[in-house]
């Protein structure tokens, strides 16, 4: 029996994928299908980091192949492209990154820095480049979460390299001052500092760039969110209503510059107790759940408050290297994850693909 494109592509419509509902051929993921007698061949393109969905994907694939009468060897190459999204009009893209996300909450104390570091890990341990700079000026914690010491190196003394650890790199303002050390700083020395670190590292080919922003919505936010330009934003909340209150405002102020949020994070959102397995929601529950309702927004998932999260954080190996078949480090996988998969359905940025227009005069 011959086997057609169309008896084919019916067999893998079945396929689906698990992340986004829907099959790879009407997807248009599945490309370069090719036919030889009862040998097949195609790849599958996805827009997303997968690494650790990558093996089993390919294994369905191959098994709807081989369900078409005729087949006999099917050959499967399942892998990744991330390309650049859109942006703020008018801002232009920063070279060797594809994708900027901002994690921001409209207050301290709910746990942004920890969600930022362990969402950048997430990205990277599924086979991202991942980037994350710290742009708490005032509260660098970036360098003590990562388990970095160290200063940049600048081999032309306009530019830095970004410090590295577990296949992420990193740039703070932390590595540039003492640790006790005060920065009292007004605004616009704090924004054009933050400004310099952003644009002055030699960020190497990033898929994404993680921004863990400083809490609040004043001026530095939103220069920040003007100048930089930014694919989206998640918003890190507490179930409670102060910290709701100004998470709204977060995401009013992201609305004003034209960056869309990604989604809500609810952090904190239960403690379980460690001794009798109590389960407790000392913060109220389901705050988050019920704002990213009410503002139409995907809801990306709740952490638990937890002791261990704060210690490993602390220690400077953050839960998803430390402990990456926990479930905790599976729900911020689960959130990086949606983070990706929002990304990509996001309209793409050409402009890294048009050739600079140079106006010389004839003589």
């Amino acid at each position: 029996m011959t086997v057609t494109e169309q008896t084919l592509q019916d067999a893998l419509k079945g396929v689906i994928d698990p992340n986004t509902g829907r099959d790879f051929v009407s997807t248009k993921a599945l490309k370069n299908l090719s036919i030889s007698g009862g040998d097949v061949a195609f790849d599958v393109e996805l827009g997303y980091p997968a690494k650790s969905q990558i093996a089993a994907l390919r294994q369905a694939l191959i098994a709807a192949a081989k369900s078409v009468a005729g087949v006999a060897n099917v050959s499967v190459n399942v892998t990744t492209k991330i390309t650049a999204h859109a942006v703020q009009r008018g801002v232009q893209l920063l070279p060797g990154v594809k994708n900027i996300v901002a994690v921001a909450s409209g207050k301290g104390g709910v746990g942004k820095s920890t969600t930022a570091v362990n969402l950048a890990l997430a990205l990277a341990s599924e086979g991202a480049r991942v980037g994350l700079l710290d742009a708490d000026i005032y509260g660098p914690s970036i360098p003590m979460m990562m388990g970095i010491e160290g200063r940049p190196e600048s081999a032309d003394g306009q530019t830095m390299d970004p410090l590295e650890n577990y296949g992420v790199q990193v740039m703070s303002i932390g590595f540039l001052v003492a640790q006790d050390e005060a920065m009292i700083w007004r605004g616009p020395m704090a924004t054009q500092a933050l400004e310099q670190l952003l644009r002055q590292t030699n960020w190497n080919d990033l898929d994404y760039l993680i921004v863990d922003m400083p809490p609040g919505t004043g001026d530095i936010q939103l220069t920040l969110s003007q100048k930089v330009p930014m694919t989206g934003a998640v918003i890190v909340t507490t179930p409670q209503d102060i910290a709701l209150l100004d998470a709204r405002k977060g995401i009013k102020m992201f609305e004003k510059v034209g960056v869309p949020i990604l989604g809500i994070v609810e952090n904190m959102a239960v403690h379980v107790c460690s001794n009798c397995g109590h389960v407790e929601h000392i913060f109220g529950a389901d705050g988050g759940k019920k704002m990213a309702a009410d503002y139409h927004m995907d809801y990306l998932g709740a952490l638990p408050l937890a002791m261990h999260i704060r210690v490993q954080a602390d220690g400077g190996k953050p839960t998803v290297v430390s402990e990456p078949d926990s479930d905790v480090a599976g729900l911020y996988k689960a959130v990086a994850r949606k983070v990706a998969l929002a990304i990509a359905a996001k309209n793409k940025d050409f402009s890294s693909k048009f050739p600079s227009i140079k106006i010389s005069k004839e003589t």
